[in-house]
């Protein structure tokens, strides 16, 4: 087996396949919550982060305007060129998700998977639900998913497999170091790729931040621009809100977007 040391995120088609599972649910999930909490209808939607647009183009299929950033040029071509050839309105571009404009608000956003915590300090965090804020208009929402760090043994080791035509990927990762004074964790990340011609390994380490729900709380009570409308785990059942607490480690908060 071929072996590299590489970001997983200069592998947009492997990357789009291994985070693929919860595509269904995510979705499902995002149009109830634009139902449920945006003011009028939504007809645009953004997403920060937007990696391989593995939501972005199934929201262009459901009829909805759209557009995003990321940091990865690999993964923006990728999108970008998935979206043409859908023959879907709207472009992503690379940008910074601390540090963009747009033209005009969207209606609503969301970024479900975790890719906030690559933003490695407080100012950064901030200045990103500042930036959203300007991207989606007054009555608009965002939606933001994220794993915290819970009082006790967090769920750290995981290993999935995904298969798409001729193409397998076995995904491991594990940590490496937790220092919850930096607020800082380091994670392992393994595919193992088969496909017909080749098989190969490509690995890398995840630097993220880490948050209990205090520091969460406190992240966006700093945030004047957002109403905290509700809470939910990674089961995204709409009807099912819940209550945080120490224990809290995969939760998605509806921001909405005050006048």
């Amino acid at each position: 087996m071929r072996k590299t040391k590489a970001s997983i995120y200069d592998f947009p088609t492997y990357y789009d396949l291994v985070f693929g599972s919860d595509t269904a649910a995510e979705m499902r999930f995002l149009q109830q919550a634009f139902t449920r909490y945006v003011d009028g209808p939504v007809r645009q939607v953004f997403e920060p982060a937007c990696g391989t647009g593995r939501l972005l183009y199934r929201m262009g299929q459901k009829g909805f305007g759209v557009g995003g950033i990321d940091l990865n040029p690999l993964a923006v071509e990728y999108c970008n060129k998935r979206l043409e050839r859908l023959g879907l309105k709207g472009r992503v571009l690379l940008g910074d998700m601390a540090d963009f404009e747009v033209p005009k608000p969207f209606d609503a956003a969301f970024n479900t998977i975790n890719s906030f915590r690559h933003l490695q300090t407080e100012e950064l965090a901030v200045a990103h639900l500042e930036c959203v804020a300007q991207a989606v208009r007054p009555g608009g929402i965002y939606v933001l998913g994220l794993h915290l760090t819970p009082r006790g043994e967090a769920t750290d080791e995981e290993a999935w497999s995904a298969r798409r035509g001729q193409l397998s990927i076995n995904t491991s990762m594990w940590p490496i170091e937790k220092n919850p004074k930096k607020r800082i964790e380091r994670f392992g990340i393994r595919f193992d790729v088969f496909k017909p011609t080749e098989t190969m390994r490509i690995e890398d380490v995840l630097e993220l931040r880490s948050y209990n729900v205090k520091q969460f709380q406190s992240l966006l009570a700093s945030v004047s621009n957002w109403e905290v409308m509700d809470f939910y785990d990674f089961a995204y059942e709409i009807e099912h809100p819940i209550l945080l607490n120490s224990a809290t480690e995969d939760v998605l908060v509806i921001l909405k977007r005050k006048a």
